[in-house]
């Protein structure tokens, strides 16, 4: 059984899943994602069930008084579901077809109506790991949510740092991020009418992207019809400029940042945004958090973010003149 323990030093839960430790490994000549593996229907579209090795379960139960104040703990409250981006095995992301795409976000926009009610669930995180060097060991397209029963702590100081910019200057700091980076343009890779995708000034590790709603919008609920289609086309972008950057499939994990649910107007002045990571430093090496990383949370980032955005401008016209009508 999961369990939240609270870290008093850094103010935050660490969710203890020992269950997870027992996952099998699976058989490189099978896939629990396919049709005909018993997992699954023999027929799907896009699919969403519960993870069969959950972090967080509506069932979790903890003898809150065990260890005293300074190490309190909590259930490990939530909901954890994979998403099936496809039936085809070998598809990535970039490889769907857009409609296919947008039936994705229409299947996230549906499990985050549903989880929220829940007056438990205070965050819905969806996001994907792709590639063995991130750890996902199997390769058909697929991602994850997870519905937990507090917030995150990187979501908790994005919030309060919203909060504070717009008390001060009362507008949202991830719009005038977003009118900053359009203005310079060094960093920006693609945009459409609703999207734009560029490299952080900031940014952690050499390509790392984000993309942020040209609308301001808390949520994926907030989007009409036309916001679906372009984020979908956005998705299909960056990451098809992600595996023409050298040819082979870019690992990397998506994690897509929303406000809060049921927490009052705590995400008032939040801005819905995508952020990309990745381990790759270079086309034959791997950057790795060192004790500056781990230990203090000073990130270092060896490479310079204007010349990776440039980089990747140049995979993703690779990628449009290539494959952009797939």
């Amino acid at each position: 059984m999961s369990e939240l323990r609270w870290n008093p030093l850094t103010r935050d839960w660490v969710i203890i899943a020992p269950k997870r430790q027992g996952r099998p490994d699976v058989p490189k000549d099978w896939c629990p994602f396919c049709p005909g593996s018993g997992k699954v229907p023999e027929n799907y579209d896009v699919l969403s069930y519960d993870n069969d090795f959950p972090s967080l379960s509506k069932e979790a139960y903890i003898d809150k008084g065990y260890d005293g104040e300074v190490y309190r703990r909590e259930k490990a409250y939530g909901k954890c579901e994979v998403v099936l981006y496809s039936s085809e095995h070998t598809k990535s992301l970039w490889q769907l077809p857009q409609d296919q795409i947008e039936k994705l976000v229409n299947l996230w926009v549906k499990r985050f109506r549903s989880l929220k009610e829940d007056k438990m669930i205070k965050y819905i995180y969806m996001f994907e790991n792709r590639g063995e060097m991130i750890g996902a060991t199997i390769p058909h397209p697929h991602g994850q949510i997870y519905a937990y029963s507090y917030i995150p702590k990187r979501i908790e100081l994005e919030l309060e740092a919203c909060h504070e910019y717009h008390e001060q200057n009362n507008s949202c700091l991830i719009c005038d991020m977003l009118k900053a980076e359009t203005a310079s343009g060094r960093r920006v890779i693609t945009e459409n009418k609703d999207f734009s995708a560029f490299v952080p000034s900031f940014s952690e590790c050499p390509y790392e992207v984000y993309i942020v709603s040209k609308n301001h919008r808390k949520s994926l609920l907030e989007f009409d019809e036309s916001e679906k289609l372009n984020f979908a086309r956005i998705l299909k972008e960056v990451t098809g400029a992600y595996d023409a950057l050298f040819g082979f499939r870019f690992p990397y994990m998506m994690c897509m940042h929303q406000a809060p649910v049921n927490s009052g107007d705590y995400g008032e002045h939040y801005h819905f945004h995508v952020e990309f990571y990745s381990p790759v430093r270079s086309e034959f090496s791997q950057k790795y958090n060192a004790a500056g990383e781990t230990g203090a949370w000073a990130h270092v980032n060896p490479t310079e973010p204007e010349e990776k955005a440039e980089e990747l401008r140049r995979a993703y016209i690779r990628y449009r003149d290539n494959c952009g009508n797939e």
